[in-house]
């Protein structure tokens, strides 16, 4: 087996890997890293001075890649399955590109800038990080209104940033009650199996969340979610 992934099951960026691991089906060997421990921290940094997961280690190309979106790119290129994940019509490719980057900087940031402050006890003002949360699910319940999935006809890319973005923001800041389009969003994100498979995986290390009791009872007490 070529490919060996270093992550954790309870970091966002390693849950967008993992889905687009699981939509094709794609064999890989796993390497828990505990940033707390010395000895796995030493040696996610010495493929990735960073310091940051996840990392994937394809050894067949001799390939070392950090960066959740880069990875996916990847292994679409080179490991392709049934679902490609970035689409080969240029429109679409850079819609998809946009909502990417778009989950990322404006959802995912905010929500690990408000995780880090609890964890820090820092007790900071947060306004700005939950304001940030509040426009971009305004802006999402647009975008999602007329579509099955964010940025394509067809699962990708977007929807694999989309769906921990989406679950980790929803413990810190809800989705309004009127979002009806982000709310059925976010219900199709979580009835997909990879994103089911997920969300299994990390069930067992909630407790380290320190949001963990915001997590609906759905997804804290087993695979149906239904």
């Amino acid at each position: 087996m070529s490919l060996t992934l270093y992550y954790h099951p309870l970091a966002s960026y390693c849950h967008k890997v993992l889905i687009a691991l699981y939509e094709n089906a794609i064999e890989f060997e796993r390497r828990i890293i505990d940033l707390t421990d010395d000895a796995d921290r030493a040696e996610l940094q010495a493929l990735w001075p960073i310091g940051k997961f996840p990392v994937i280690r394809d050894s067949a190309h001799q390939r070392t890649l950090p960066e959740s979106t880069i990875i996916i790119e990847y292994l679409d290129r080179l490991y392709p399955g049934e679902h490609p994940l970035i689409p080969g019509d240029w429109d679409t490719e850079l819609e998809v590109r946009l909502w990417d980057r778009f989950f990322d900087n404006y959802i995912h940031v905010p929500m690990q800038q408000i995780v880090a402050d609890r964890l820090r006890g820092a007790n900071g003002d947060l306004t700005r990080e939950r304001s940030m949360l509040e426009t971009a699910y305004g802006m999402l319940d647009r975008q999602v209104a007329s579509r099955t999935w964010v940025a394509s006809p067809d699962f990708s890319l977007a929807d694999c940033a989309a769906a921990p973005a989406l679950f980790y923001a929803s413990t810190l800041q809800p989705f309004p009650d009127d979002y009806r389009h982000l709310r059925a969003y976010f219900d199709r994100l979580t009835q997909r199996p990879s994103v089911r498979r997920v969300i299994d995986e990390a069930r067992p290390y909630f407790p380290l969340y320190p949001f963990a009791q915001a997590i609906p009872e759905r997804f804290r007490q087993g695979s149906d979610m239904t």
